[in-house]
């Protein structure tokens, strides 16, 4: 009987690496027979470059600005000349000294600066996953540390933020790091927005980051402005390209400067730890993320991970701090069934604080419902 189990992280109490390693403690101290096969995974977001590291990349650390300009500690993946950059490790909102948050100021130049140290290390794919962005700049950060001048009215270089592009004029990519030209990028993103409208980057993911009514405005007046000088300097009209305003619009910058693909997160990094190839004679996939919700169905890790389990013909079941969807909304997303810590504890603070122990007696439950019962059938038969 082989298992695999592929779990995205408990939010605040598990990495992903965490949740894999207590599932499979408590599937084998159920079922000592079992073989597990441990698959961490992410959706692009938070976690997505531990997922590739645990699945043999190597981490390279990397000192690089955050959103606001603080320096900060970072890394990217690497493996085979392939480099997996998580932009919520370097320009994310849990990079946000004191977690104040700065929709205004708040850049993605870390961001590029963290593909710059890939590119010159000689990586040629870029796999971006732009999750938990803190910023609402248009990507315009992220081109400036890859060598992109961006230029006001008198040619000084504008600053840093989505505030700032309200003074941009042109922008200038003769400086733009030469050896994107033999790059392939490509970006994990599960999110359709345009850059601009009552749907772009600033109205929808705005007051999020921190904006105002107003801040909104301006700030979707500004990447107007960038849009602009980009489209003039590209001849790349980008504006409306479902996910444009991923993240603040990175997405956008990636797409019309660094010439970049966007594909779903969860599926991009399925392919990149080896999630297909874990699934030949497998019986059971289990997979699982903190809280399984609304938000599951539409991209988040473990619908996608129960998906490529269907279309294997293997039955997937998940594991979750709670819970709040029913079987009948799980079923077309292939969960056949959902083991939640809220079911065995009801106090949510223990849920988060004893997470690991209680994960183990989840997954003897799991055994005991999939595993044995159906290793006793196989042998029997």
């Amino acid at each position: 009987m082989r298992v695999v189990v592929a779990p995205d992280k408990f939010k605040g109490s598990l990495t992903a690496a965490q949740v894999a390693d207590r599932v499979a403690a408590g599937l084998t101290r159920a079922a000592p027979g079992v073989k597990v096969v441990k698959v961490p995974v992410a959706d692009g977001g938070d976690g997505t470059v531990e997922a590739a590291v645990s699945a043999g990349y190597r981490r390279v650390p990397v000192r690089a600005e955050g959103p606001t300009g603080d320096a900060v500690a970072t890394a990217y993946a690497e493996r085979g000349g392939v480099a997996v950059v998580e932009l919520a490790d370097v320009s994310g909102l849990r990079q946000l000294p004191g977690r104040r948050l700065a929709a205004r100021t708040a850049s993605s130049y870390g961001t590029g600066q963290v593909i710059g140290v890939a590119l010159d290390a000689g990586c040629r794919r870029i796999v971006l996953g732009i999750g938990g962005s803190a910023c609402t700049d248009g990507g315009a950060g992220m081109v400036q540390a890859l060598g992109g001048r961006l230029c006001d009215a008198r040619g000084a270089e504008v600053g840093r933020g989505g505030a700032a592009l309200a003074a941009v004029e042109s922008l200038d990519l003769a400086g733009l790091h030469p050896a994107l030209r033999q790059t392939e990028v490509v970006v994990a993103s599960d999110v359709d927005n345009p850059l601009l409208g009552p749907r772009g980057a600033a109205a929808v993911y705005g007051p999020q980051k921190g904006a105002s009514a107003a801040d909104v405005v301006q700030l979707d007046a500004a990447l107007a402005r960038w849009a602009e000088a980009v489209h003039q300097a590209t001849g790349v009209d980008a504006v409306g390209t479902p996910g444009a305003g991923a993240a603040g619009g990175v997405g956008f910058a990636a797409l019309a400067v660094l010439g970049a693909t966007l594909r779903p997160g969860i599926d991009l990094i399925l392919d990149l730890v080896g999630f297909p190839a874990a699934l030949p004679g497998a019986r059971l996939v289990i997979t699982g993320e903190g809280s399984l919700d609304a938000q599951t169905l539409h991209g988040k890790a473990p619908a996608g991970v129960a998906r490529a389990a269907r279309s294997a013909g293997i039955p997937a079941v998940a594991v979750a701090g709670r819970s709040l969807l029913s079987p009948a909304e799980l079923e077309p997303a292939g969960i056949l069934a959902a083991y939640a810590l809220t079911d065995i504890e009801p106090d949510p603070d223990r849920c988060m604080t004893e997470a690991g122990p209680l994960l183990e007696r989840l997954a003897a439950k799991i055994a005991v419902d999939w595993v044995t019962d159906q290793h006793k059938e196989t042998s029997s038969s």
